[in-house]
């Protein structure tokens, strides 16, 4: 099931080629009102990558999210390419739904090369054997869901997620700092292909981000008490890695002011490689009931 769940994956962040430089892709409901914004990401990522020479990969990207995306349509990625030089290339794609553009992102490939390398450790974390999945979490609350809702909201995933103790979105914040950690991976097998693998990651990444934001201020989309949009996001891939294993994302959230958050994660391995890092910044309304 769960192997089914990541293969519809695969295919949604696989798409149709309609021209030379133009993609369409489709949407999946995850339960939100709009389309998921890591989707959108991972499949711009996907249609940059098919216009880019072969051992190049992406090494950073930064998008902005500009309207809603609506289910009910299939997502047109207009890619246009920006420069292609000697060690890289950089490319800009645009989302179109309904003839007006609803996500913008550049992107920079890279090649191989050699150079310094450090990191800021990953810190004394429990591994992902000590924490609790977000499918035993969800069972132990299903009463508390209306019986219509029930078979969705435990439907089987295609990202794997393990939570701290109390540090997911049904648990009351109890530190109050804007800080959580969550071990992630794809949930099966997938092939060697570095650009899958990077999209599969960019697609989670989107995943628990600007809820961090809202951890010190006792807000949660399980609570119905605030209302938020992701704004913008950014990536950087450090170094190899495979979605398909476990990564920690420590994400934290230094500031939250204006009705917006704004949060950043960091990507490690199991064994404490830091392989990549994000940022985003959200809308993050209030909802008084």
């Amino acid at each position: 099931m769960k192997k089914k769940a990541l293969n519809k994956l695969v295919k949604l962040l696989d798409l149709e080629i309609l021209e030379e430089n133009l993609f369409r892709g489709q949407s999946e409901n995850i339960g939100g009102p709009r389309v998921f914004g890591g989707q959108v990401i991972g499949q711009a990522l996907t249609a940059a990558a098919r216009t880019v020479p072969e051992k190049r990969y992406a090494h950073s990207l930064h998008a902005y999210f500009l309207r809603p995306g609506d289910m009910e349509y299939p997502i047109i990625y207009n890619v246009e390419r920006t420069r292609d030089g000697g060690s890289f290339t950089t490319r800009r794609v645009v989302a179109i739904q309904k003839g007006e553009p609803i996500f913008d992102m550049a992107l920079s490939f890279h090649k191989k090369e050699k150079g310094p390398s450090h990191q800021i450790d990953m810190g004394d974390i429990p591994g992902p054997d000590k924490c609790e999945s977000d499918l035993d979490i969800k069972k132990k609350i299903i009463d508390k869901i209306p019986a219509k809702h029930r078979d969705f909201f435990l439907r089987e995933r295609p990202i794997e997620m393990r939570h701290l103790p109390g540090e997911s979105m049904f648990d009351e914040p109890k530190n109050k700092l804007p800080y959580k950690h969550v071990w992630m991976k794809a949930a099966g097998k997938l092939p060697d292909d570095v650009l899958q693998h990077q999209a599969i990651l960019a697609y989670a990444s989107d995943m628990g981000l600007l809820s961090t934001s809202m951890n010190p201020h006792k807000l949660s989309y399980a609570k119905g008490n605030v209302m938020s949009a992701s704004l913008d996001h950014a990536m950087w891939f450090h170094r190899p890695f495979r979605a398909d294993e476990w990564m920690l994302y420590s994400t934290d959230s230094p500031s939250a002011s204006n009705a917006r958050g704004f949060n950043r994660g960091s990507v490690y391995t199991e064994d404490g490689i830091l392989v990549a890092s994000a940022v985003q910044e959200g809308l993050m309304r209030v909802v008084k009931k």
